[in-house]
């Protein structure tokens, strides 16, 4: 992969900036110019290349793979560790980056979430420098594929608990056995980064573990009516056989994979926004063209309620991620406030996407017409990395000084 200063270089086709009109208080103009020029190039990309193939991707329930290449030369991946950043960027930018993504499409939004924030997240976190040289360039120029292997068919929110997929040690391999679910990407990743309790001491570490390794089996999660381009997979382990140069070397106990997921949620935080923006802009977009009674339906009362009060959620939504990228650039950021964005985030897109649809009518179910598309992604991103319950009682025990996990 080949770094440049300029910004402007890695992205497709640098074009003038300007705030998104759903942006109502203009918090894009806080980005410094040389980050406006990269989100702007960004725009630019994902509009001409990416928004005429989700629909038809989503409809079929297949990654449109065809758009990898030109997505691995934009200004996203590995923005955030030295072996790969192309230019000086904060967590604004790369929460504003997360939003481009899912204002366009949340599944093209969570293939980077997985590729970008897990797994190699999790080799900038918790691998050697020798892991993080080896494997963060080919993950963001796109050369491997990568995956993050954490939720198990039993086990979800109390991963920290409940992980069974075992690791034991066998001179200098390890042997892994177990399963996992949902997992992102997996039916077409080269890697993916499996998490695994050691059997001598019941400590969790991860290890990279290519896709081709006897007994480790995918299979597709069929049937899925939420996030449908994302391949998420069903992952089982016989007797995988890793070396120990391929665990990652500072993963050594839950702490280290919650050091991974503390990175990512207030990004999925943004995600929702993004989301929420999307479905806005379409209902938007349409009530300005849509006649009933003479007169554009934008013109209508009740129609200019559902989308004040949606430009309300999303502008409170974007404070709010803001000051929590804000928080995480100047090191102050902790899991309740991670948590908290989270939670609020992708409770008020919920609202939003409704109101969205409820101002289309019967187009608002038309897949045509995006909002449906946004509507039916809002509840996976709601859900995945930490749902709102699991969210709001990290905030509670925060504000309380009182656990109420069970």
């Amino acid at each position: 992969m080949t770094l440049t200063s300029e910004p402007a270089a890695a992205a497709s086709e640098a074009t003038a900036f300007s705030t998104l009109r759903s942006d109502f208080y203009g918090f894009e103009d806080l980005l410094p110019e040389h980050e406006k020029t990269a989100l702007a190039g960004l725009r630019s990309y994902l509009e001409a290349e990416v928004k005429p193939v989700v629909n038809g991707a989503w409809e079929k329930a297949e990654f449109p793979r065809e758009i990898l290449p030109g997505l691995h030369r934009q200004p996203v991946f590995g923005m955030q560790w030295a072996e790969t950043s192309s230019f000086e960027n904060s967590a604004v930018y790369r929460g504003w980056v997360a939003l481009e993504l899912a204002r366009v499409d949340a599944s093209v939004a969570t293939y980077v979430g997985v590729q970008n924030g897990l797994a190699m997240g999790a080799i900038g976190v918790a691998g050697s420098p020798e892991q993080r040289a080896e494997w963060l360039p080919k993950l963001a120029s796109g050369e491997l594929i990568g995956a993050f292997g954490l939720t198990e068919p039993l086990s979800g929110s109390d991963s920290a608990q409940g992980l069974r997929t075992v690791a034991r040690r066998d001179g200098d391999d390890w042997i892994l056995d177990g399963a996992k679910r949902w997992i992102g990407n997996a039916t077409f990743s080269d890697v993916t980064v499996i998490w695994a309790r050691k059997a001598d001491d019941g400590q969790v570490t991860g290890f990279i573990v290519p896709n081709d390794t006897p007994g480790f089996t995918t299979a597709k999660i069929e049937n899925k009516q939420s996030l449908r381009i994302v391949q998420n997979a069903d992952i089982v382990l016989e007797g995988v056989r890793v070396p120990e140069r391929l665990r990652l070397q500072n993963a050594n106990t839950f702490r280290d994979t919650a050091a991974v997921l503390r990175l990512t949620r207030a990004e999925v935080a943004w995600a929702a926004v993004g989301n929420s923006i999307g479905a806005y802009e379409a209902a938007l977009r349409y009530a300005t063209e849509r006649q009933q009674f003479g007169k554009p339906i934008a013109a209508h009362q009740l129609v200019q309620d559902l989308l004040a009060k949606s430009i309300g959620n999303i502008t409170a939504s974007i404070a709010m991620v803001t000051r929590v990228s804000q928080m995480l650039d100047h090191g102050t950021q902790r899991d309740e406030h991670a948590a908290l964005a989270k939670a609020f985030a992708t409770s008020r897109m919920r609202e939003t996407v409704a109101w969205a649809r409820e101002a289309m009518g019967g187009n608002g179910i038309v897949l045509d017409y995006d909002v449906a598309r946004h509507f039916a992604d809002a509840e996976a991103l709601y859900s995945y990395e930490g749902t709102r319950e699991m969210n709001t009682l990290i905030v509670g025990k925060a504000i309380t000084g009182q656990s109420a996990f069970v």
